[in-house]
């Protein structure tokens, strides 16, 4: 059997204009035909009115170019006249045309490549529109997080110096103090400290963490009911967010406020 069926068939269908289409030299390797592209040049002078434009038509030199630069197109002579190429329907009325041994077996190969090439090129675009909704949908996302944050007014700074540990913890519990709701506390080094305080309020807290100890949450959680904790290692810095629309950042772990500076 034809020797370029180790080849495979599908690597010989290339996209020019939009459509998949196949060398005529290709072709005339794979039909055997004896004097190459002259005998299909040939067939189809003679059937000319089965091969319309859709069906058969003559790449320019730049489409020439573009092909063989990307595909390295050894098949394809610089020297010679410039290709024409066959569409799925233009290789299928050229089979009922060729009389080579082969042509028979060789027009099912090539009708399942294309077959082929059409499942491989709807996956694509399928896996393109995935990532193209996932992408609007992150984009969305950071937009509404964006308006989120562009809502929050700038408060003035507050700078504590080694040692000023109460006046630290003091507003801390005057911060909290503002809520009406809710507080969120995100700190990746949250602890016992930040427990004793928060017990303190009826305000409903989330906390925001990656190492707090679970036997010491499951024992607070037993005697308070206004906790909840997200384990999450996606935040370097420290926040409270008060009732979703005040946020403050603090320089310090909570734990260790006022015992070095920090703002």
């Amino acid at each position: 059997m034809n020797e370029l069926l180790d080849e495979k068939i599908e690597n010989m269908i290339y996209e020019i204009r939009g459509k998949q289409v196949m060398l005529d030299s290709d072709l005339a390797r794979l039909y055997e035909c004896a004097n190459g592209t002259k005998t299909i040049n040939q067939i189809v002078k003679r059937h000319i009115k089965r091969f319309p434009k859709r069906f058969m038509f003559q790449i320019t030199k730049e489409e020439f170019k573009n092909l063989r630069s990307q595909n390295g197109t050894a098949n394809v002579n610089m020297t010679r006249t410039l290709p024409y190429v066959f569409t799925e329907q233009g290789v299928a009325m050229l089979a009922t045309v060729l009389r080579t041994r082969v042509a028979e077996d060789i027009s099912i190969q090539i009708m399942d490549a294309f077959v082929i090439m059409r499942k491989y090129m709807s996956n694509n675009l399928i896996n393109l529109n995935t990532y193209s909704d996932m992408l609007i949908n992150h984009e969305s996302r950071i937009k509404a997080l964006e308006n989120t944050f562009s809502k929050f007014k700038t408060f003035s700074n507050e700078l504590f110096f080694e040692g000023q540990i109460y006046d630290a913890y003091s507003l801390l519990l005057d911060i909290f103090n503002t809520s009406k709701n809710e507080i969120i506390i995100i700190d990746n080094y949250a602890d016992k400290e930040l427990l004793d305080v928060i017990s303190k309020t009826n305000k409903s807290i989330t906390i925001i963490s990656k190492n707090m100890d679970d036997i010491l949450i499951k024992k607070y959680q037993k005697q308070y009911n206004n906790l909840t904790i997200i384990n999450n290692n996606t935040f370097h810095d420290r926040f409270i967010i008060i009732d979703k629309e005040k946020l403050y950042t603090c320089g310090s772990s909570f734990k260790d406020l006022g015992k070095k500076c920090f703002a």
